[in-house]
């Protein structure tokens, strides 16, 4: 009888959680877990867990928590696990040569995004941002070069009209369990090949910023709606109001009369109408410093805010 495949998984963050429980679940074997070290979070700033390490611990799998791998004694333990094969899912470390030499089959990556449109950081948001109809999560081989390997498999989906960072990072991380699933068997049989990246369409998605949450408006609403949905869940967009910033969580552009950038039109039952440099943008959720956020309509009945200017 054939040993299961030997994999060492490296993730960190809730979109690396689906594709390890999916390998859990699946006939191969995984040897270890390797995560980032346990960061201080929350009020009394103690040291939490990764949520893929706390997937690990529950399942019983050995977790490992370099620092780094500039350390031979790290690269060496990694060695030690014997690994055919390394699945890395947002893991948030760059794998040094002698690290992706290790597996037998070399190092696999999840990335959000169809390849090579939005390699680096933030491949959800910006494609949101972007105005992008469509993305997806690419199955691809790890070299040297940040997301520039080898692509095994693509899986698509439209983005919605609606979308947030947050409800296309949930479906992306699902669906890139399922591409992952998918791929392994032509992976580890060779029948799957993967396929260079034609960098001539490369674009390069920046990490996500909090001084980039501010909005302009003298930007068109449509931009401004896309940047209110990339930036939710983080770092949210925000505008000053009198002397607070608001986070605004939720808009629509939408055509009619404006005035000066930034000026409530009209605030009612519908939302707060924002003139932008080319139409309105239709406020519809948003939040003061140390509230929860609220409703417009909701806002409105305590804050008398039409005919103001708001970023001024």
């Amino acid at each position: 009888m054939t040993p299961p495949l030997r994999i060492v998984f490296a993730g960190t963050p809730d979109f690396s959680v689906p594709p390890l429980r999916a390998l859990i679940g699946s006939p191969y074997e995984v040897v270890a877990v390797y995560t980032q070290p346990d960061r201080p979070a929350g009020r009394g700033r103690k040291l939490q867990p990764s949520p893929v390490k706390e997937v690990a611990l529950e399942t019983g799998i050995p977790v490992e928590q370099p620092v780094n791998f500039k350390d031979e004694a790290a690269v060496e333990r990694l060695a030690g696990y014997a690994p055919d094969l390394m699945v890395v899912v947002a893991y948030g470390l760059l794998l040094p040569e002698s690290v992706l030499r290790i597996p037998r089959l070399g190092c696999v990556n999840i990335h959000a995004s169809i390849l090579p449109r939005w390699r680096g950081a933030a491949p959800i948001q910006r494609a949101i941002q972007a105005g992008d109809t469509e993305t997806g999560v690419s199955i691809m081989q790890m070299e040297k070069g940040l997301d520039t390997g080898p692509v095994y498999l693509i899986e698509r989906t439209p983005i919605e009209p609606d979308e947030t960072g947050g409800s296309l990072h949930d479906r992306l991380s699902e669906l890139g369990a399922t591409a992952l699933m998918k791929a392994l068997p032509g992976i580890v049989d060779g029948s799957l090949r993967p396929q260079p990246q034609d960098e001539q369409q490369a674009t390069y998605a920046h990490k996500l910023s909090k001084q980039e949450a501010w909005i302009d408006w003298t930007r068109p609403a449509l931009e401004i709606e896309r940047q209110v949905r990339a930036f939710n869940p983080w770092p949210v967009a925000q505008t000053r109001y009198e002397d607070a910033n608001l986070r605004i969580w939720d808009a629509w552009a939408m055509p009619g009369e404006t005035g000066e950038p930034g000026m409530v039109m009209a605030a009612g039952r519908e939302g707060i109408d924002v003139s932008t440099g080319d139409g309105l943008l239709r406020i519809t959720e948003l939040q003061l410093p140390g509230k929860r956020a609220m409703k417009a309509q909701d806002f409105i009945n305590a804050h008398p805010i039409q005919g103001l200017v708001l970023g001024a």
